[in-house]
């Protein structure tokens, strides 16, 4: 018997020795419970084990379990006090059932025991304590012949269960620090997200955080920057941002635009003027070089100039001097350069109307400014900004509906910030009330000033050139002519060039009462290819 014990605790220690192994091994709970309970059924031979904790709901689930399957484990859910596992759970204190069949507190909610009595089995149970705090039960099933003293079970699958218990409170201690790292990180990223702000530039977007972010890189730096970007885009104000957030913002901010000059004025504009130099010229004058000397010089549509100024123009990159029209002394000049195009350079120097040279002179921090189309989340932004200058300058209280506003998140925007802008003046002004409804929107009403422009240049503005592309047929194709039909409204035209095909067609149905003949009118269709568009795009007509 002697050497029987002292076989059975040679087992036992290599258990203990092997289990804390396993719970050393890995932060996954789940699975080192899973490999705990396996390493107790294959050293002692214990028929089945569970590991149940408690949950956030109050409940105890088996989340780790040996000789049941998956669904078994499923069920394994109780109640604080609940059955033999529930109130181990509550009183904290180790509970052995000598037989299963014989304990009506013995559930088998998991229903993976033999209840017939045929086999005599005993369930072992010990709490698991985080502290003085229970957090869950460990126990196992043992098939029992002859006498048995559990005396020693109840010990070891104790010592097991305060294992288990410093395992979860080391993973309680993991996953508190994880879930503080993660909102540390959401609230710095959250910060982040409006860490870079321009003065006099509204945007929260992604894309505008982008372009602050590069704003405040390249602002310190000497180098020539390049702004891109389509008109109306704010490359005026970007460039005011990076002069007054350089060494250079106390010294001169001095802005040209250069496609509303001549190559002769540019010229004189740009260097000055000595007396006598061409007619007119009284008295000598500086260039806006010479102005901008110690501060920074922003060349507005630089795509614009002409080839012989832009070699002038790449002389005085190369040599940082100059000399005044009329004059033949060298002047040298600190100056920063900034200049801005909506142009396509690239192509412009792949068909020779741009010098090359000069185009890696300039473009050497390029920042891209995005169409607000692609920052749609700034125009609520932006629609407050501008509305509140409107009523700070007129003595106004005008707000927004949020219809209005739906319907402007929506628009396209070809004239992008400065079409917006002007959009709310207009629509401001012109509010008999105090709230802009959508009612109220020039687009609304077929009034829409800025489309009309855009849709002019019908071969080179993306709109127009998809307008251009619709899927309705001409009045040659499939069809064949008609004779009868008649002119359309041009601002019909207009509003329909910024729609999709079918969103087109319902336009112009609503403006037209839903008949069929004027709105074949309004789109400059015959009726019989009005019909068919209808019937391709399955828009039903409504009966009023």
């Amino acid at each position: 018997m002697v050497q029987l014990s002292q076989q059975e605790g040679n087992i036992a220690l290599v258990t203990i020795y092997e289990i804390s192994k396993v719970l050393s091994s890995s932060f996954d709970l789940h699975q080192t419970i899973r490999e705990v309970l396996n390493i107790l059924s294959s050293h002692l031979h214990m028929r089945r084990g569970m590991v149940s904790l408690v949950q956030e709901s109050g409940e105890l689930h088996v989340v780790g379990a040996s000789g049941l399957s998956p669904g078994e484990i499923s069920r394994g859910r109780f109640q604080i006090g609940e059955g033999v596992t529930g109130k181990i759970m509550q009183t904290g204190v180790p509970i052995v059932v000598p037989d299963i069949s014989k304990e009506p507190l013995f559930l088998n909610r998991t229903g993976s025991r033999d209840m017939d009595g045929a086999t005599v089995v005993a369930f072992i149970g010990s709490p698991i304590k985080v502290g003085r705090e229970t957090v869950g039960v460990i126990s196992v099933d043992r098939e029992v012949e002859g006498p048995v003293k559990f005396q020693s079970d109840v010990r070891f699958l104790t010592m097991v269960a305060n294992l288990i218990g410093q395992t979860v409170r080391l993973h309680r201690h993991v996953v508190a620090e994880r879930d503080q790292l993660m909102h540390e990180k959401h609230r710095l990223q959250k910060e982040l997200q409006g860490k870079y702000s321009v003065e006099n530039v509204v945007g929260q977007s992604r894309r505008m955080q982008e372009v602050f972010a590069e704003v405040h890189q390249a602002a310190p730096g000497r180098s020539t920057v390049l702004l891109r970007g389509e008109s109306g885009t704010g490359k005026e104000v970007i460039a005011r941002a990076i002069h007054y957030l350089s060494p250079r913002k106390n010294g001169p901010f001095i802005r040209v635009n250069c496609a509303a000059l001549s190559e002769t004025l540019l010229e004189s504009e740009l260097f000055g003027h000595e007396k006598g130099s061409f007619t007119g010229a009284t008295q000598e004058r500086k260039g806006r070089f010479e102005m901008a000397h110690g501060g920074t010089l922003f060349l507005d549509e630089i795509g614009d100039i002409s080839p012989a100024f832009q070699t002038k123009l790449l002389r005085v990159l190369q040599e940082k001097e100059f000399e005044r029209v009329g004059g033949n002394k060298s002047i040298r000049v600190d100056v920063r350069l900034i200049t801005a195009t909506n142009r396509n350079l690239e192509e412009a120097v792949a068909k020779k109307e741009f010098r090359a040279d000069l185009y890696y002179r300039i473009n050497v921090v390029s920042i891209f400014l995005p169409p607000l189309r692609e920052r749609q989340e700034d125009i609520p932004l932006l629609v407050e900004h501008f509305l509140n200058e409107f009523n700070r300058e007129n003595q106004r209280h005008i707000s927004i509906a949020p219809e209005a506003l739906a319907v402007m998140m929506n628009c396209y925007w070809p004239g992008n910030v400065r079409e917006l802008e002007n959009c709310i003046e207009r629509t401001a002004t012109m509010a008999r009330g105090n709230t802009l409804r959508e009612v109220d929107l020039p687009c609304q009403q077929n009034k829409c000033l800025s489309r009309a422009l855009h849709s002019l240049d019908a071969g080179t503005h993306p709109i127009a050139v998809s307008a251009r592309r619709d899927d309705l047929p001409a009045a040659d194709e499939d069809f064949g002519s008609d004779d009868q039909s008649t002119a359309s409204s041009s601002s019909g035209r207009v509003v329909s060039a910024f729609l999709s095909e079918r969103d087109r067609l319902v336009w112009a149905m609503e403006q037209c009462g839903w008949v069929q003949a004027k709105a074949a009118r309004l789109l400059s269709l015959t009726s019989r290819q009005m019909g068919y568009a209808l019937k391709k795009y399955s828009i039903e007509i409504k009966r009023l």
